[in-house]
């Protein structure tokens, strides 16, 4: 196993235990408000047990005169528990459906204090309404007052459970939201650390080149002063220019190159001829190109490097013998060009994990050619490159699409 599908298992571990978190969470806190929503029921309820006993009071008859009054202090009581319902609204309704008391409502007109009985249209109207959407729900309390007599008690939850309702969703969206935030920043960070040492690595590799490949070009010249077989010359100055062309391409990617009036159909081509005179003579490479130009700004030679390295694994992947297509086209506002080989193919989890640096099929190599490819494409030109399509064992085609020049 790879460190990519360690990462990826990782990954799917740490949103497992994040959903399970969540839920946990979620459920402790539905709990809380589920246990706030009985207590405030119970409460209700003892109010409205004070209510029918108000209404059904016992009398006694404290002074012997043979007349029953109610006892001052059970009414006290009874009226006290009433007035201690400060923040949870009510409605009481007689059999009928009338309304015979309110509590704790935000009116839309004040309460007239020299008649607080008093209830206007607009006030009546309000209520009206919240008791047709009360009428709707399950806070309702059931008074018997006496056989045939009943009352009817409305309530809203109060604000405290309101907001304890809504405030679990509310706190997960602000842990989604900070994890979203870490989490960019991480790979913001991550990725401009990568920068660094692109560029880094990039300037040093040019910078070291550079002395011995001088140093080469002079020992060129002062052989073939020596006389010695000048086609020998010829093919050592081919190798040093090869060697020139790739430290220019690192010192190319170490800072920003400037982009190019190019026809797309001749940087493939050129690319292309090069490489076939460079693989096995098992491998047929065949190129079949837009019949119109392709106008394009580019790099030529970094957009070369990335079909040489396409290319290159194609050879590899097909293990000495197969075919290599390569095409070019246009699609709306972008040029492509596709490289399609023969070779052992990819599974589908791995199309975006081969642009990985380090990640590679083969016993030997770095695993960095398409992260490269990757970076010059995306970073550079404006462009894409990814799978296309891949299959184990019948092939893979990777595609590169790049802006065409404005006409």
């Amino acid at each position: 196993m790879n460190i990519y599908e360690v990462r990826r298992y990782g990954v799917v571990l740490f949103m497992v235990i994040s959903v399970a978190v969540v839920a946990l969470f979620l459920y402790y806190s539905n709990n809380l408000v589920k246990d706030l929503s009985e207590q405030e029921r119970a409460r209700m309820q003892i109010w409205a047990d004070a209510t029918r006993q108000i209404a059904a009071l016992g009398t006694t008859d404290d002074d012997g005169d043979g007349d029953f009054e109610p006892s001052s202090a059970d009414i006290d009581f009874l009226l006290s528990i009433i007035e201690e319902n400060r923040n949870i609204p009510v409605l009481l309704t007689d059999d009928a459906g009338r309304i015979i008391s309110h509590r704790n409502f935000d009116l839309p007109e004040p309460i007239d204090s020299a008649n607080p009985l008093y209830i206007s249209e607009v006030n009546a109207g309000f209520l009206e309404e919240k008791l047709n959407t009360l009428r709707s729900g399950h806070n309702v309390i059931h008074i018997i007052i006496s056989p045939g007599n009943m009352q009817h008690l409305y309530y809203e939850d109060s604000k405290l459970l309101r907001s304890l309702s809504f405030y679990p969703y509310i706190q997960v969206l602000v842990m989604l939201a900070f994890i979203c935030v870490v989490y960019f920043a991480v790979t913001s960070t991550k990725k401009a650390e990568q920068n660094k040492v692109w560029v880094g690595l990039s300037k040093e590799t040019a910078h070291q080149l550079g002395t011995p490949i001088s140093s080469l070009m002079a020992w060129l010249q002062l052989l073939a002063d020596l006389g010695v077989d000048a086609e020998m010359v010829a093919e050592m100055d081919k190798d040093v220019r090869r060697l020139s062309t790739i430290a220019s391409r690192f010192s190319k990617i170490g800072s920003r190159p400037s982009m190019e009036p190019e026809n797309l159909n001749e940087v493939v081509e050129r690319s292309a001829s090069y490489m076939a005179t460079r693989i096995s003579s098992r491998i047929k490479l065949t190129t079949a190109l837009d019949p119109a130009p392709l106008d394009v700004s580019i790099s030529a030679p970094l957009f070369e490097w990335v079909m040489e390295n396409l290319i290159k694994n194609a050879v590899d992947a097909m293990e000495g013998h197969g075919s290599i297509d390569v095409t070019t086209g246009r699609d709306k506002a972008m040029a492509w060009v596709e490289v399609k080989d023969t070779g052992k193919g990819l599974s589908r989890k791995n199309f975006k994990t081969i642009f990985n640096p380090g990640y590679t099929t083969k016993k030997r190599g770095w695993g960095l050619g398409l992260t490269l490819a990757k970076r010059i494409i995306e970073q550079y030109h404006a462009g894409h490159i990814f799978v296309k399509d891949s299959e184990p064992g019948l092939g893979t085609t990777f595609r590169i699409e790049v802006p065409l020049r404005p006409a």
